[in-house]
């Protein structure tokens, strides 16, 4: 029988309150080498975590099921994920710790709760996995060295991160002349020049020659959610950003995103994050250092 998995904030540490971060990076080894180059079975409540790995040997554990650590790869671990590992004295590599509310809808694959943990292999040639491999390698040089912009170009190094291994780990569809591909781009525009409007589903499907059902199955295949899903969800990302990098007061806010009742706004954004407005706002605030 398995014993109970423990949850932590950062493996080892138990911490009596809520931590005041939103990220926390660090060396494998740093970490690691104080365990004996193990990090038994545990999980993480809220965090997401992003492990990048140059070379060295290893075994990761997601369950009962262990994978071989084959560098140059990237591992993401979602929330509430049973994982460990096992490395080799030699291994190079950094491990980052972050809320995974932070990515909001265009992370969702692989930042929510109960997503699959994935092994991106960086050996390929191709643009996107080079792409990504000096994203991360310039995020690390940023980590250590800071300089003006830090904070800006930290979260944006990430979301480029996170987005490319969304990406990279999609789903392949063998049908790829049927216009899916194309419909979804504009799809992406249409939202984007009208989520504030807060126009139905059938506002972008007769955009786009479809039938609302159409559409959805397009999205629900896509993203993994509904073409409502997705809007509510740029709603949603558009008011955290507005309430963490502008001083807009939040009924200003509520109308410059198309609310015409500041208190619906409130009770939305609520309703999608399980936090008020403010509570956000002031919760990001005090984890904005890194």
């Amino acid at each position: 029988m398995r014993g109970v998995v423990p949850t932590y904030d950062l493996y080892g540490e138990n911490h009596p309150k809520r931590p005041d971060f939103w990220l926390h990076w660090e060396t494998i080894a740093s970490r690691s080498q104080l365990h004996n180059w193990e990090i038994k079975t545990h999980r993480h409540d809220t965090f997401f975590q992003i492990l990048y790995f140059r070379g060295g040997t290893g075994d990761a554990v997601f369950g009962t099921q262990s994978h071989p650590i084959c560098p140059p790869v990237m591992i993401t671990v979602p929330p509430k994920c049973e994982h460990g590992f096992r490395f080799s004295r030699d291994m190079d590599g950094i491990v980052m710790t972050m809320l995974a509310s932070r990515f909001g809808s265009s992370g969702r694959r692989i930042c929510d709760a109960g997503t699959q943990p994935r092994l991106i292999s960086l050996t390929s040639g191709h643009a996107d996995t080079i792409f990504l491999v000096q994203s991360i390698e310039r995020l690390s040089a940023e980590l250590i060295s800071g300089g003006t912009f830090h904070d800006d170009l930290v979260e944006s190094y990430l979301r480029t991160i996170v987005l490319l291994a969304v990406r990279m780990t999609a789903p392949q569809h063998p049908n790829t002349n049927d216009g899916t591909g194309d419909r979804l781009k504009l799809l992406q525009t249409l939202v984007n020049q009208h989520f504030r409007n807060h126009h139905p589903a059938e506002f972008y499907a007769a955009h786009l020659g479809l039938s609302a059902t159409h559409l959805n199955r397009i999205v629900k295949t896509a993203t993994g959610q509904s073409t409502n899903g997705l809007l509510v969800g740029r709603l949603v990302d558009q008011a955290k950003r507005d309430l963490v990098f502008t001083s807009a007061s939040i009924k200003q806010i509520a109308y410059d995103l198309g609310f015409a009742d500041p208190a619906y706004f409130t009770r939305f954004f609520t309703k999608e994050t399980g936090r008020t407005p403010r509570q956000y706002r002031t919760e990001q605030s005090a984890r904005m250092v890194v």
